[in-house]
């Protein structure tokens, strides 16, 4: 029996009790969080004042360097992102200044728009205005990406081209006789490469429980590169890609997306999908809101094609912020099956194994819609809402003041 004390230390209140004050705590937190997002954008004009005012660019470099105690690396990539935002990313800014989001989430917006011209991160900057509260990281920069591709396509393309020729393998040595092995690849080889080990992994789980799915990944990575014969690649493995029908034609250039990383070109898309070893799934579409259309069951185990309809259809673990992709994931229902939840469309969703531990935990509750949209109430009663993502834009009549994208 776990004693009580265990149950204070771990902060234990029953499964139906708020703890008390947390709601409040979130609040201040959110308050703290945003004064220290507005210092920052305080920071950044001053950072750019200072370069504006100073010499060189290299003297104002070491010089903030020694004042901070930082290395000139990190002083230049301060000052880099410093003019990119007062110079080129007004509406960044703006946002960093308000507190909508902070210097971190910013950095999304000023990395990938380095490359471009002026005019061009002008135009992302302003594309990006109103989608930046709210969305974590990863989704800010996923969305830059995507604006960027749609505004410069020509030029996305020749950089792509010029990354892949770009691809390489480091060893880097670590302490403990450990070494960490990395490698640039495309993107729909290195994710081959990844979805092909996991499966093999797992498979192994299965039968092997002395070693954790981590390890065994580890594993079967080193075994097939020390085994296999040099150019053999005979080994297949599932990427999925979501494009649209149009595009994959060649009627436009809308990005498509590869699950686990984002838009990609829609000449990659077209690669990929006409690779000899490359399979199709026909998915249907509501054509106004881009939404895959549902289907139902009411069995306890979902069968394959509803486990597979849930994956493609939530792509993503749909905890807000997670972004592993929904084939790495479990499907699980949202109102336990114990609870008379059934096994359907409507009441299932893909989740992370950690997101799964977490609905389990007190006073955690998901629910979802008959859409799909998943709503998720924390102990402290704050409310998270995850509509299933479109598999493209809602396709509406345009107007004369309609953006463009």
């Amino acid at each position: 029996m776990i004693s009580n004390t265990c149950l204070a230390v771990f902060g234990y209140y029953g499964p139906m009790t708020t703890p008390p004050l947390v709601f409040d705590d979130l609040a201040e937190l959110n308050d703290i969080d945003t004064a220290i997002a507005q210092l920052q954008g305080k920071r950044v004009t001053v950072v750019a004042r200072i370069v504006e005012r100073g010499g060189s660019r290299r003297s104002v470099t070491a010089e903030i360097a020694l004042e901070r105690s930082i290395s000139q690396h990190h002083a230049a990539a301060d000052i880099t992102r410093a003019i990119a935002l007062t110079t080129r990313l007004p509406h960044t800014l703006a946002a960093l200044k308000r507190g909508d989001i902070d210097l971190y989430k910013a950095s999304k917006v000023v990395d990938p728009t380095l490359i471009l011209s002026d005019d061009l991160a002008r135009q992302v900057d302003e594309v990006m205005a109103t989608r930046l509260a709210g969305k974590d990281p990863s989704s800010i920069r996923a969305a830059v990406n995507r604006v960027i591709q749609k505004l410069d396509p020509d030029g996305y393309k020749d950089r792509a081209q010029a990354r892949r020729r770009e691809r390489h393998i480091a060893l880097i040595h670590q302490d403990e006789t450990m070494a960490t092995l990395t490698a640039d690849l495309p993107v729909e080889q290195a994710s081959a490469i990844y979805t092909s080990v996991d499966r093999a992994a797992r498979a192994l789980r299965r039968a092997d429980k002395t070693r954790t799915l981590e390890q065994l990944r580890a594993d079967v990575f080193a075994d097939r590169l020390l085994a296999a014969r040099d150019g053999d690649s005979s080994v297949k493995a599932d990427i999925h890609v979501y494009v649209d029908l149009l595009t994959l034609v060649g009627l436009n250039e809308e990005p498509a997306e590869l699950a686990g990383y984002g838009a990609i070109p829609a000449w990659l898309a077209r690669q990929i999908a006409t690779e000899p070893k490359s399979t199709w799934n026909r998915l249907i579409t509501d054509p106004d809101n881009g939404q895959l259309l549902s289907v139902g069951r009411d069995k306890y185990r979902p069968p394959a094609d509803l486990d597979a309809f849930i994956r493609v259809r939530d792509r993503e673990c749909r905890t807000n912020g997670c972004h592993r992709p929904s084939h790495f994931c479990d499907v699980d229902h949202t109102t336990p099956w114990a609870s008379d939840g059934e096994t359907s469309d409507t009441n299932l969703t893909g989740e992370c194994l950690s997101h799964n531990l977490v609905k389990e935990e007190p006073g955690w509750n998901y629910t979802t819609a008959p859409d799909g949209t998943l709503t998720i109430t924390t102990p402290s009663g704050r409310k998270h809402i995850s509509p299933p993502p479109a598999f493209h834009e809602p396709r509406t009549q345009p107007t004369d003041d309609a953006p463009p994208f």
